[in-house]
């Protein structure tokens, strides 16, 4: 275990010298980068900054863009041109990259400006060594990012039949006292908690204190009658139809990334408010926050005890969780806890304020050597019994049959086909991901304090332990995968570079009209962009489907017979199918000047301003500014934090009224007041 920061640093540069065989200068306005020093440039927006190195194959190479004056895309490729890795995530500060070389060669790093911007950069070869064979020192390269006194970083832990068989820390827990992170640093786990409230909910059914059947209305009798039970099981299976609260209350105005409060009494105001359900329960499997909040209410009404006092004293106590609390009100002091942390203008770490109102939805503070203790009692089932474990760890099926892949508090899924139990979890900079394989034993537990932690990192190191996870013909890793983009591999999983050309369009999401991705084509690479998000490269995966830029999310191309694609699938927290779309509506000046006025939301008690700006028309509200772009009629895609607008118009064809949906929050109703 590590108990100094960078303590690496300088046996790192004095191996670098081997792996780099030697530095090339090349074609015109290419530049030779040299290890560990910096070269900086002004980039125009229109031509990028091209440099080469010489690599041995084999190698491991890391590095960062200093994004002084403009944001950057950093290319990687390979003696041929063909792109190894994209990398595209802050703004500001480094923008780091990282690779593996599979062939000797000179490789060229292109520095691009974003959209086309002007400023300065400079750009620094940190890291050239031979990629390492061993499990233990290939996480050290993995985590190479997170691994110096200045940045916020991660703890890895890794366990095998109850045991831990690898914990290694990175970084820095807290910038403020330069804390460095270490196997007892307590952290934010976000939504991994989600399965520590179905797991309390499950005891106190096991207790005859109450059943997941029972309608939620019998325990909290406030909320409101939609017409039909809602039952408990329902609101641990994410199939309410109740509004999701971060989702509404950032279309609201709210700036919960800057710490605005909520309490569970506003979440109970939300319910109350929602005029009708967004589907029949059980009908629609749609990721919930609020059921889980509403859920730590249930457990105090039933026990008469606040959930976090419950918690401690029926589940964290007895399996020896000495570490771990439900923290009720994010101001309450707790020992040794990692502070969130994400980059803000200037490149400098800002640090972000915890979500208030997650308790149950999040809000449980821990360490890696807590959750193996977790970990063992899912697998043994030593704390409520084989019944509770398997009730949570079985997918629930909606109302047509359909299984949705998620338990109660748990995803259940397989990897190389091998059953996987997990969550991840995301705060407002807090990151994790639990995940256990109960077939063999094995489990792997990730925690940051860094917004911009690469998620995916937790799969490559249970490939690394566990060597059946791995795919028998998978490619070469690299750390473009792990990151932010990576170059799918020519014809793998039956979709070849030969017939990419067929899934090159534009996809609209079933549920979400006006949300739609876009799939485009660079050579041998995929990329997708939704609706108001940066573009992401897709990487073919054996099993036919494409990785979306190193996380645990998936696309499939739904083919035809002939050849043609007119679906895909989206696999993120459920299934989500999107149809090809070929027409895009183009409104004149008149027609968007028809939106133009000011609509009103009883339900969130919002006004939202409806201008025409430079030909764009614009939501206004006085905590954010959105840019609206067409889709099909009288529909339009936003970003964050309202993904589609959708107009109902009169008999004389005058919008009227405006529905706002952001993912799991959808069709709220602003009526036209001028």
């Amino acid at each position: 275990m590590r108990t100094m920061i960078g303590m690496r640093t300088a046996a790192v540069l004095a191996s670098m010298a081997g792996a780099v065989a030697g530095l090339a200068g090349g074609a015109f306005g290419q530049e030779a980068l040299t290890l560990g020093q910096q070269a900086a440039g002004t980039l125009d927006g229109k031509t990028n900054a091209v440099y080469t190195v010489e690599l041995d194959a084999d190698t491991f190479v890391a590095g960062y863009a200093d994004q002084k004056t403009v944001d950057v895309v950093v290319w990687i490729k390979d003696g041929d041109g063909a792109n190894v890795g994209r990398f595209d995530e802050p703004a500001r500060g480094p923008e780091r990259f990282s690779f593996t070389t599979d062939r000797a060669g000179t490789y060229t790093v292109e520095v691009e400006a974003f959209e086309g911007a002007t400023g300065d950069y400079g750009l620094v070869l940190t890291h050239a060594e031979p990629v390492a064979t061993e499990p233990e020192a290939r996480v050290d390269q993995l985590f190479v990012h997170y691994d110096n006194d200045t940045t916020p970083g991660a703890v890895v832990a890794v366990y095998r039949d109850g045991e831990p068989v690898f914990t290694r820390a990175y970084g820095i827990a807290d910038l403020s006292h330069a804390v460095p992170w270490s196997a007892e640093t307590v952290t934010n786990i976000g939504s991994t908690s989600k399965q520590f409230t179905a797991f309390a909910v499950c005891l106190l059914e096991q207790q005859g204190e109450l059943s997941l059947d029972d309608d939620v209305r019998e325990h909290l009798p406030e909320l409101p009658d939609f017409g039909t039970p809602i039952t408990l099981r329902h609101m641990l299976t994410h199939t309410t139809g109740y509004r999701e609260f971060l989702n509404l209350l950032s279309m609201g105005g709210r700036q919960l990334g800057q710490g605005d409060a909520i309490t569970r009494d506003e979440i109970l105001a939300i319910v109350q408010q929602q005029p009708e359900l967004q589907n029949q329960p059980g009908e629609e499997w749609n990721y919930n926050n609020t059921s889980f909040a509403l859920l730590t209410l249930v457990v105090e009404r039933v026990t008469g005890t606040p959930f976090e006092e419950w918690m401690q004293d029926h589940v964290f106590a007895p399996l020896g969780m000495d570490h771990t609390w439900a923290r009720a009100n994010r101001g309450t002091v707790l020992p040794g806890v990692a502070r969130g942390y994400a980059v803000g203008e200037g490149g400098v770490y800002l640090e972000a304020m915890d979500l208030g109102g997650s308790m149950g939805a999040g809000g449980i503070y821990t360490t890696v050597g807590d959750l193996g203790r977790w970990i063992e009692n899912l697998q043994t089932g030593n704390l409520g019994g084989a019944e509770v474990i398997e009730a949570m760890t079985t997918p629930h099926v909606l109302n047509n049959g359909k299984p949705t892949g998620y338990g109660l508090g748990l995803f259940i899924d397989d990897m190389n086909g091998h059953t996987r139990w997990r969550h991840g979890g995301a705060d407002t900079a807090h990151r994790s991901q639990l995940m256990v394989f109960p077939e063999f034993g094995g489990a792997v537990v990730t925690q940051s304090n860094n917004s911009a932690f690469n998620g995916g990192l937790a799969e490559q190191v249970a490939r690394l332990f566990f060597p059946q996870l791995a795919p028998e013909d998978s490619a070469p890793e690299t750390e473009a995968a792990e990151n932010d983009n990576a170059t799918p591999e020519p014809n793998v999983g039956g979709v070849g570079v030969e017939s990419y050309d067929a899934l090159v369009g534009r996809y609209e999401f079933e549920a979400m009209p006006g949300f739609v991705l876009e799939i485009t084509r660079n050579g041998d690479v995929l990329y997708g962009q939704a609706t108001g998000q940066p573009r992401l490269s897709l990487a073919a995966q054996p099993d036919g489907r494409f990785q979306v830029a190193g996380e645990p999310i998936y696309l499939e191309f739904l083919l035809e017979d002939d050849g043609t694609c007119p679906a895909l699938m989206l696999h993120q927290n459920g299934e989500h199918q999107a149809n090809r779309v070929e027409d895009v509506w183009e409104p004149t000046a008149d027609d968007l000047e028809a939106y133009a006025g000011r609509y009103f939301c009883e339900e969130l008690e919002t006004f939202y301003t409806l201008e025409v700006r430079d030909g764009t028309l614009t939501i206004v509200h006085r905590r954010f500014e959105l840019e609206l772009r067409p889709g099909q009629e009288h529909e339009f895609a936003g970003g964050f934090p309202i993904a589609e607008v959708e107009f109902e118009v009169d008999d004389d064809g005058r919008p009227v009224t405006l529905l706002a949906s952001s993912g799991r929050t959808r069709g709220v109703r602003f009526e036209r007041v001028e």
